[in-house]
């Protein structure tokens, strides 16, 4: 009898991606400052990741290359082909080294759920020894394991992490009408507009789209894989995105009107676990973080050895070069005094806002007829992909236009 779960991997890896502290601290924000209103962008979130996803990983199948190689082997221009490389590996190593400060700093939110503090003072200095413990744990995973051992894992923390919310948020037993208005009637709330750009960032993450084209290759062999390639992809980002919805439902039957620490956060999974859910939420945002932290910096590596024509090889100098860099700035940025959710929430923002700049370049990418053939994007997946990019930058246009208002208020 078929194991139906036996080509399940890289799409994992990609929703562990997104499942990580980012996802529970916006969207438990999310359920609780605006109930189910919202729950409409994250499904928007759950189909565009869908579909840009799976183009990520009809490119690396075809052309054996990722995303950063097309664009630097298919552009004849000089000046254009390494302007766009700047502009790729700039989206990039900003979004992770801010995305990886907020994967770190979740996974300290996880750790304040069993202590008071982690920060010590040496002298006039502040010291987070949790960002530094899991800035540690990350290196010594990325250092000395490899993709198969990292999959498992991760396989094994998504499935923890799912089962919890779903159970909780079917616990609470939500107003299913409320819930189906939230997910099909749109409504943007006055306010709202970073919420749902972070809900986007935190779901459809733009450096998802270089690790997917380059792990899908050490998986599968091409494109007579394609199928099962994109049967990995729809289980694992459809079961990714009922989580995220769960921890909105879950959030928006909370009595708690503003969320300030972990403490706070852990309060949605109350109902499944009670008095000790802070001990569970703990352990459940810790290894988020953890599985979040390791999956930024790899993928940095990846788009840099690929836009330089570096050595692929995952143990080469110049590879673990580049992630101990985005780790390093992770661990720094969140070890600077702020308070973990707002480096949180401003990762995921800034995720949201550098989105449209990769999409531009896949959708670009995947319509290339001498680089894919028959395998290019077909009429419909052109219309939704840009239907897509077309959302997308009008979320970005309008939060850049509230962060200028709070600066000039200010």
């Amino acid at each position: 009898m078929k194991n139906p779960l036996r080509n399940l991997g890289p799409g994992t890896l990609i929703a562990a991606a997104f499942i990580g502290p980012g996802t529970v601290t916006v969207c438990t924000l999310a359920g609780v400052t605006y109930g189910f209103t919202l729950l409409w962008a994250m499904a928007l979130s759950i189909i565009a990741t869908i579909v840009l996803q799976e183009m990520a990983a009809r490119l690396g199948l075809v052309t054996g290359k990722g995303l950063a190689e097309v664009v630097k082997s298919e552009i004849d221009n000089p000046p254009l082909k390494y302007g766009a490389i700047v502009l790729i590996l700039s989206a990039i190593l900003i979004g992770n080294a801010a995305y990886e400060s907020g994967n770190i700093s979740g996974g300290v939110l996880g750790i304040q759920t069993w202590v008071d503090s982690t920060s010590v003072s040496i002298g006039e200095f502040m010291l987070n020894w949790g960002s530094i413990s899991i800035g540690v744990l990350a290196f010594l995973l990325l250092y000395f394991g490899n993709y198969k051992t990292l999959e498992k894992s991760l396989i094994t923390l998504v499935l923890f992490m799912s089962a919890s919310f779903l159970i909780a948020a079917i616990i609470t037993s939500p107003n299913m009408i409320e819930v189906l208005k939230g997910i099909f009637v749109p409504v943007l709330p006055e306010e709202g507009i970073l919420t749902v750009v972070a809900l986007v960032g935190t779901t459809v993450v733009p450096y998802n789209l270089f690790l997917h084209a380059s792990v899908v290759r050490e998986r599968w062999d091409g494109v007579s894989d394609l199928p099962a390639a994109r049967k990995d992809l729809y289980i694992s980002i459809i079961l990714g995105g009922l989580v995220s919805m769960a921890i909105i439902i879950c959030a928006a039957s909370m009595k708690a009107e503003t969320v300030a620490n972990a403490r706070d956060l852990a309060k949605g999974l109350e109902p499944l676990y009670g008095s000790v859910s802070r001990y569970i939420f703990g352990i459940g945002l810790f290894a988020a973080g953890i599985t979040s932290a390791i999956t930024a910096p790899l993928a940095a590596a990846y788009v840099v050895s690929q836009s330089f024509g570096w050595n692929k090889n995952t143990k080469s100098r110049g590879f673990r070069a580049v992630w101990m860099l985005v780790l390093l700035l992770g661990v720094i940025i969140s070890s600077v005094g702020l308070k973990p959710i707002e480096i949180i929430r401003f990762a995921q923002a800034a995720n949201g806002l550098l989105l449209p700049i990769i999409a531009i370049f896949l959708i670009w990418a995947c319509n290339r007829g001498r680089l894919l053939g028959v395998h290019r994007n077909s009429l419909l997946q052109n219309f939704i992909s840009l239907f897509i990019l077309l959302c997308t930058l009008i979320l970005s246009v309008r939060s850049l236009e509230k962060v200028f208002e709070f600066q000039l208020l200010g």
